[in-house]
């Protein structure tokens, strides 16, 4: 008999890591630069917490990009109703906490960005495992200020890569 184990966090090949350190006051200059390419139809935004997802998607909004926030003071009918959206496109970010995004399963989603660099390695794995889904594409932002870089290390260890860094952007870690 043989029997085969898989490591409890494996990466998806074909998804493209990028990592951008970057102050935590200039996360939000940075996702709307990331964002103006048009090309971008959707992108998944992680953020550590409610509040936050509920900031992020106010500064989007207020810029002008349809965006949604999902979390869990979010009724069931709100979430749903939010993914709808952002699966027929009329919600161009959906912003998540983890928790809220376990049900979150979306075909040719080709960007997720890390809005905070989650404190539990495994929660990486997961949440770029939202792209690059049935052969497709998919890429992943990771943006990472002063504080978050040991979780950082412990994503790299886990995952036995070291991620790209994006070195040439506007709003680099002084």
């Amino acid at each position: 008999t043989l029997i085969r184990a898989t490591p409890s966090a494996t990466t998806v090949e074909i998804i493209g890591q990028y990592i951008y350190f970057v102050d935590k006051g200039n996360k939000n200059a940075l996702l709307m630069d990331i964002l103006k390419d048009a090309s971008i139809k959707t992108a998944l935004v992680f953020t550590r917490t409610k509040y936050g997802a509920d900031k992020v998607m106010q500064v989007l909004v207020k810029n002008n990009i349809r965006a949604e926030a999902i979390h869990g003071n979010k009724g069931q009918n709100a979430r749903q109703r939010a993914l709808a959206n952002f699966k027929a496109q009329t919600t161009r970010v959906l912003v998540a906490t983890d928790i809220a995004a376990r049900g979150i399963d979306v075909d040719d989603l080709a960007l997720v960005i890390n809005y905070e660099i989650p404190n539990i390695a495994e929660t990486y794995v997961h949440r770029i495992g939202r792209t690059g889904r049935a052969g497709a594409a998919g890429t992943a932002y990771s943006f990472c200020d002063a504080e978050e870089k040991a979780y950082l290390r412990d994503i790299e260890k886990l995952i036995n890569i070291k991620i790209r860094v994006v070195e040439d952007h506007p709003y680099p870690l002084v």
